[in-house]
Parts: C-alpha cells; sequence; structure tokens
C-alpha cells in the first residue's frame, strides 16, 4: 500500500478513536539540546528588496551554533521610484521617501527553498507565511492557499507588521489595524489550523517621553483575548528602534504575562533595536532577566537577522545579549533560548500538519 496512504489513514483512525487531532501526529522532530546554543525563533531570509543568501548557505551560518530557525521573508517590497530616488536603489525602507508594497511571491519562495533541502536538513527549519496585507479581508484565503499549494512546509504565520515605526506610513493603500476584522479572520484561522502567529506591533509611539501608559498596548491585550485559542507570539516584545520602554514597561509586561486570560502569549526578544533597551544598563538587564525568571516558559529568542550575508552578521544579535546569558540562570536560560522553541514550534507543526491532511480535498479542488 502506498506509504501516504498508509500515514492518512492512520492519521484518520487516531482521530476517531482519540478525538484529538494533535495527537494524531508523530512529533516533528526531537528536541534541541545543549549541542547547540540557540533556536532562531525569527529570521529574514530576504530583505527589502528581495534579496538574500540562499537557505543551504544560511543553513551553514547556523552551523553547530543554531538548532532550528523559523524563516521567513520580508513581506513589504521598497520600491525604486525614479522620481523620487532617480539611479540610487535603495535597499531598505529606511533608505527612500517612496512607498513599500506587499510581496506576495516572497512565501512561495520560501517554500520553493524549504523544499530544495533534504529530509534531515527541513527538520532545522519552520517556514512561515508572510505575504499578506493584513487590512485586506482576503488575506487569510492567501494564508489558507500557501498550505494548501505548498502541505507540509508552513508552522505559522508572521512576522507581519500592524503598527510600526516609519513602516506603517510607508505601505501603499490602507493602514492596518489592530481594531480591523481582516486581522480578526487572519487570527480567527490560526485558532483553526493551528499556525503560530509572529506579530510586530509596537507597544508605543516613537520618540513617546516614557511618562504615559504606552499607546497600544490596551489594544494589543483585547487583540490577544479576542483570540485566546491562538499561539501568538509578539516580536520585540513591543520594543523598535524609537519605542522605548516605559518607566513602568517591565511592571506593564509582567501583568500581562501572569493574566490568566493571556496564557497564549509568548514574547520574543529579537533584534538587536530591542536588546540595546532590554541590555541597555546593568539595572536593565537585571529587569530582563526577572522577569524572564517569572515565566520563562513565555519567552523566546530571536535573531531578527535579514538577509545575514554572513555567520558573524547571523549572529551578531545573540552576542549582543551576552550580558543577559550571563546573569540568567540555567534553566531559564536554556527554556528561552532552546526549549520553548522546540515546544511551541513542534506543537504548531503537528496541528498544521493534522489540518492539512484534512482538507486534502480542498487542496485538490484548489488546483484545478
Amino acid at each position: 500500500m502506498n506509504q501516504c496512504l498508509v500515514r492518512r489513514t492512520a492519521q484518520v483512525l487516531c482521530l476517531i478513536v482519540l478525538g484529538n487531532a494533535s495527537a494524531c501526529v508523530a512529533p516533528a522532530s526531537p528536541q534541541s539540546n545543549e549541542t547547540y546554543e540557540f533556536n532562531d525563533a525569527h529570521v529574514h531570509l530576504t530583505n527589502n528588496i528581495q534579496e538574500g543568501p540562499s537557505i543551504r548557505e544560511l543553513l551553514e551560518m547556523m552551523s553547530n551554533k543554531v538548532g532550528r530557525a523559523a524563516v521567513f521573508g520580508i513581506p513589504l517590497q521598497q520600491q525604486w521610484s525614479y522620481a523620487v530616488d532617480r539611479d540610487r536603489a535603495p535597499t531598505y525602507y529606511l533608505h527612500s521617501d517612496a512607498p513599500l508594497y506587499y510581496y506576495s511571491f516572497v512565501d512561495a519562495r520560501i517554500a520553493v527553498a524549504y523544499k530544495s533541502l533534504s529530509k534531515e536538513q527541513q527538520k532545522r527549519f519552520d517556514p512561515m507565511i508572510t505575504g499578506f496585507n493584513p487590512a485586506d479581508m482576503y488575506a487569510v484565503d492567501h494564508i489558507r492557499r500557501a498550505l494548501q499549494t505548498f502541505p507540509g512546509v508552513f508552522t505559522g504565520i508572521g512576522e507581519f507588521t500592524i503598527h510600526k515605526e516609519f513602516v506603517a506610513g510607508k505601505i501603499s493603500g490602507e493602514t492596518a489595524s489592530l481594531q480591523n476584522p481582516a486581522l480578526d479572520r487572519i487570527l480567527n484561522f490560526a485558532e483553526e489550523s493551528g499556525l503560530v502567529v509572529l506579530l510586530h506591533n509596537d507597544v508605543d509611539m516613537p520618540f513617546a517621553n516614557g511618562e504615559h501608559e504606552p499607546v497600544y498596548l490596551d489594544e494589543v491585550k483585547a487583540l490577544f483575548k479576542r483570540h485566546r485559542n491562538a499561539t501568538i507570539i509578539w516580536a520585540h516584545m513591543g520594543l523598535g528602534r524609537t519605542v522605548a520602554p516605559t518607566k513602568n514597561y517591565f511592571a506593564l509586561m509582567d501583568q500581562l504575562l501572569s493574566d490568566p486570560e493571556l496564557s497564549n502569549i509568548y514574547v520574543d526578544i529579537s533584534w538587536d533595536q530591542a536588546a540595546k533597551y532590554l541590555v541597555a544598563s546593568p539595572e536593565a538587564t537585571k529587569q530582563t532577566a526577572e522577569l524572564m525568571r517569572r515565566h520563562s516558559d513565555r519567552f523566546l529568542f530571536g535573531t531578527d537577522a535579514s538577509a545575514p550575508p554572513n555567520q558573524a552578521a547571523y549572529l551578531k544579535t545573540y552576542g549582543v545579549y551576552e550580558p543577559l546569558w550571563s546573569i540568567l540562570d540555567s534553566e531559564t536560560s536554556r527554556k528561552v533560548r532552546l526549549e520553548n522553541f522546540a515546544r511551541i514550534f513542534d506543537n504548531s507543526r503537528r496541528k498544521v500538519r493534522t489540518w492539512e491532511s484534512l482538507h486534502s480535498k480542498d487542496s485538490v479542488r484548489a488546483a484545478l
């Protein structure tokens, strides 16, 4: 009998007997161990003009340092407007006043790159869907089609952006919002399919004075509570290049992570622009470490490297966090660097593969 048919029959029988879809798929990969220094919850294979290393080159950069990586492109293409930049081709969103636009082909490129790897190499990557406009009610259809066109590939969606300094205002068309039903449709589908969500939303406005409550915090929490069955990773813990922690920032994060209605929320400490605040001083490093100890199951590390040209560039952010690694207790450090990633992404892999197996007829219909 065909092995795929055997596997599918076993999954259906398991579903009938156990009534639990996520229990009916074999673990995606072994738990990462200390042979690697960290798993990377946030790495962009491409940059704002869709250039970057091959996935094999990234694998070489990971070497024996990085066990697994959640890998995705950047969904926003920087327009090269001759009227604005003449012959100077911009390569980054801060290099031009020309707008950004959504580049949906990025997901197909990531999928093809992943499928070019051997089965063993694929175990080290969790590709993510990111080439959609979160202000578009049809965005969820793009995500569903990506799963059905490339079954067995994707584990999650993101990193995608709602409010981000200097970015949101450059995107052509409607501005994304935390209250837009299009975003709710996306997260509803994440709940249905098991896709892990990596969401970028600044906690505050740029250059805020830090005296007030962060302007987006209440909306972010309301969104999270509307989707308590979705696994959501809040990128950079809401910080950014010019979005600094407020005076009571760590207390607010402690409240959020202590809220039983937000037990589905995780945070990553990716990006050197977040690190410059979280390890800015011995006191800031201590506060970050204490928050992690209190919520050791809720933090992930990511590089947020964008199209890294070499291993040194790829590992840069990990090195910036050295003051944090040096004061964290070994158990918390291991969870943040390795174990939380493996638990969260393995769970999502199982759920998504089950969803795909149960919707394979839809995939065939879509291809006709």
